[in-house]
């Protein structure tokens, strides 16, 4: 299920349900702080974790804990102490990491003010390091810009890569492009430079034709931009569930371990109901404006059920092992992590990880429709059972 197409289409279905919030809204759970809205302008002064998605985001101010930030238009002010994990459409760091970066997208910038005092790990279409690096510098871009200082190792794959005028590394530099380039003295020595050949000769051109000839099979860099982003996306939105509506999450969670079987039926019906209205909204005439609404909802029901249902299995199996019933947001987190990770690579194995994704969906749109049906139906219980009350005579 870790397709580019679907990754891009959740984003966008974030983006429109965070639109319809007139205000900021603002929620801490312990030392977890989450920001979500249509449009984010915040200044924060967190003590622990800081999560926030926006269509826009813009945040300064800082963060003693690691800081999340997702959008379509991010930009990173924030002092942070921990480590800082940024993903968008076009993302501008601006500001001092204490510990590691990890930022991905289409234009991905460092500015000279920011300073990563430990690795930095970035991946975009067009990506430029202007901001001086103390740790190690690892890089996958189509086009790559160095015009800063890098006090440890360096590795760079890109289609292009060039060299500003404060451009030094100090370390190692381990370079791969579509043709081996003359690396300045005054960037790195000689003999600390070196050049791997990328074996596939066409991934580059697979960059940049990625997701015009969808549906596909996924090419090579197609797959591991999307596994990339896939997993950061996932974990964004698992924060802001667990922050936003933890005791329905739980619910949901338990009723898919408590009864998975019935739940996996009511995700065949809900998932059928879903794709029916589609040709029934068009059968309608009046209704084909409606058909991309009901197109983007079966998006998002799908998104949100992978992740449901991932992150019950998890759930249940560290209780399994004897993990605790009731743990913290942050082992909820790495649980929901290592489970995502899990289930990503069974995609590469044919057919069976294909069935196990696709379970995982069915699962969890089965514990979102469960409450769904119960409204509609109304709790019948109390007058099943004074149906079945024996009559005294």
């Amino acid at each position: 299920m870790f397709t580019f197409t679907n990754v891009l289409a959740a984003i966008t279905a974030l983006g429109l349900s965070t639109a319809c919030l007139a205000d900021t809204v603002s929620i801490r759970n312990g030392k977890d702080t989450f920001f979500a809205g249509s449009q984010l302008s915040q200044a924060v002064d967190t003590a622990g974790d800081t999560f926030m998605a926006a269509r826009a985001v813009k945040v300064n101010g800082a963060s003693q804990g690691d800081l999340h930030v997702a959008g379509f238009d991010v930009s990173v002010g924030t002092d942070v102490f921990a480590d800082l994990y940024a993903l968008g459409g076009a993302v501008v760091i601006r500001s001092t990491v204490a510990q590691d970066l990890t930022a991905a997208g289409f234009s991905l910038r460092t500015e000279t003010g920011s300073l990563t005092q430990g690795n930095a790990r970035l991946l975009g279409n067009t990506v430029t390091i202007e901001g001086p690096v103390e740790g190690a510098l690892s890089v996958i871009g189509s086009d790559v810009i160095l015009n800063a200082a890098i006090n440890g190792d360096a590795r760079i794959l890109a289609q292009t890569l060039s060299f500003g005028p404060d451009a030094v590394i100090s370390g190692t530099l381990t370079y791969s492009t579509k043709e081996k380039i003359t690396i300045p003295d005054r960037v790195a020595a000689a003999e600390r430079v070196s050049y791997e050949k990328i074996s596939n000769g066409h991934v580059w051109e697979e960059w940049q034709d990625m997701g015009k000839d969808m549906p596909a099979f996924p090419t090579f860099m197609s797959v591991i931009f999307a596994f990339v982003i896939s997993i950061l996306f996932f974990l964004v939105l698992g924060a802001l569930m667990l922050g936003f509506m933890p005791n329905r999450l739980s619910k949901m969670r338990r009723s898919v371990t408590e009864a998975p079987g019935k739940i996996f039926l009511l995700g065949v019906l809900g998932l059928s109901v879903l794709f029916g209205m589609v040709p029934i909204t068009a059968m309608t005439i009046v209704g084909i404006p409606f058909v991309p609404v009901v197109l983007l909802a079966i998006i998002v029901v799908w998104t949100l059920g992978y992740a449901l249902g991932a992150y019950s299995i998890a759930m249940r199996l560290l209780m399994g092992f004897g993990g605790a019933t009731d743990p913290n947001n942050i082992t909820r987190l790495l649980v929901f992590a290592a489970a995502l990770l899990f289930v990503g690579l069974l995609n590469f194995i044919p057919f069976i990880g294909w069935a196990a994704n696709f379970t995982l969906v069915l699962l969890g749109i089965g514990a979102m429709a469960r409450p769904v049906l119960h409204s509609l139906l109304g709790n019948s219980g109390a007058a099943l059972d004074a149906d079945q009350k024996p009559l005294n005579n």
